[in-house]
């Protein structure tokens, strides 16, 4: 026989315990109990409860093991007014869950007895529709999306690898990024700087990476520093940014930027290419990694790390790097994932298997800069730093990068 809708409501009720908003509102003073919003997004986007998880009823099935492993925690479902978190409570008894509880009156009783609740950003409708494919990643979603458009990233060139991550950090819906480069578009740069074009040659990189940027995405906010990082500049520029990413060129402003990094205890990712070679990681202290002095406590001297002009690069190269670093600036933003904090991806794009490699780094507890006696506890002349190297009893440079370059 056939089942009414009544029917079907009343074997959910028999199964699942119903509670009032307040019975719910005590029971959420244990920290052990999860409320779960089965309404849509639209709703959602209205108000919901502070602590509350969203999992649309469409999805629960298959996405609650993930939001909720323990199936013995309390469970309170709810929906606008009762009805679907009835029968979503019903399928999550079905599942295994041993406490389930639909809350009566659902977000709407909630409200209208004055009890607290939150409202998410507000989107526009052009947000709704740019970052909808965002939206539907359970590690980023509305929330996810909120943090990007909020978050301040730098990026330390506007040249190879400052292109991709420019532009994919704009097409994410970073809400500032910020751009350090004093250089102009040359024809040369067209090889691999896709951020430029070749009606710009001739202007500021910034200027020119900030049209790329607003054509992308005219909702974000360029910062342009259209000048040399140095000692005296590079604290006050940073400051005001969540996370820098390097795509320098040169070996002072690797160290400046680093050791400025370490002081401020800012995120920093960081990459690096060479003809075929390239490899990017995170450098941040603060959360316990290591930074770049660990790795490299002093530069070659010059000449042993020749820069593209010198060595060349391949074009496609700067792509996969500067990419991972946008990928790891988002990571950081979000909160998601494991950043490559204390790792390094290394690609050979000559190689078949050892086309990409994934090295330990280990944070250095002798570092000069970050280590647990730190000798250099402020900013130096960079220039004079790195023209001071000389080489060891090996033949070898000192500090010099095994088989990468540490140049663009």
């Amino acid at each position: 026989m056939a089942k009414t809708v009544k029917g079907i409501l009343d074997e959910a009720r028999a199964q699942v315990k119903e509670i009032t908003v307040e019975q719910a509102r005590e029971m959420l003073q244990d920290p052990q109990a999860v409320v779960v919003d089965v309404r849509e997004s639209e709703e959602w986007r209205q108000g919901h409860l502070a602590q509350a998880v969203s999992i649309p009823r469409g999805f629960l099935e298959l996405r609650v093991e993930e939001k909720i492993p323990d199936r013995r925690r309390p469970v309170i479902v709810h929906c606008a007014m009762g009805l679907r978190s009835l029968l979503a409570g019903r399928a999550l008894r079905e599942m295994g869950y041993e406490n389930v509880y639909n809350m009566a009156g659902g977000f709407n009783a909630w409200k209208n007895n004055g009890l607290p609740w939150v409202a998410d950003r507000q989107f526009t409708e052009d947000e709704l529709a740019r970052y909808s494919r965002h939206f539907l990643i359970p590690e980023v979603g509305e929330k996810g999306q909120a943090k990007l458009l909020d978050a301040k990233v730098l990026l330390i060139g506007a040249g190879a690898l400052g292109s991709p991550a420019g532009l994919y950090l704009a097409a994410a819906g970073v809400g500032t990024i910020g751009l350090v480069d004093f250089d102009v578009v040359d024809l040369s740069n067209l090889q691999r700087q896709i951020i430029h074009a070749t009606d710009r040659i001739g202007m500021l990189k910034t200027e020119s990476a900030q049209k790329a940027i607003n054509a992308i995405n005219p909702g974000v906010n360029v910062a342009r520093h259209d000048t040399r990082l140095t000692s005296e500049n590079i604290m006050g520029i940073i400051a005001g940014y969540d996370v820098v990413i390097n795509c320098s060129d040169n070996f002072p402003t690797r160290y400046l930027v680093n050791d400025a990094c370490v002081f401020a205890k800012k995120p920093l990712a960081d990459g690096a290419i060479f003809q075929f070679e390239g490899n990017a990681t995170v450098f941040d202290p603060a959360r316990g990694g290591p930074c770049y002095r660990c790795l490299y406590p002093e530069p070659p001297p010059a000449g042993m790390a020749p820069s593209c002009a010198e060595a060349g690069v391949l074009g496609v190269l700067p792509g996969l790097i500067g990419s991972i670093e946008a990928l790891e600036a988002i990571k950081l933003i979000l909160g998601v994932g494991k950043p490559l904090i204390g790792s390094m991806v290394y690609f050979n794009t000559l190689a078949d298997r050892d086309f990409v490699r994934v090295l330990r780094l280990r944070r250095d507890p002798k570092c000069p800069v970050c280590g647990d006696h730190p000798t250099q506890t402020e900013l130096i002349d960079y220039e004079a730093f790195c023209a001071s190297v000389s080489f060891g009893a090996n033949g070898t440079a000192e500090g010099s990068a095994a088989g990468v370059s540490s140049t663009e």
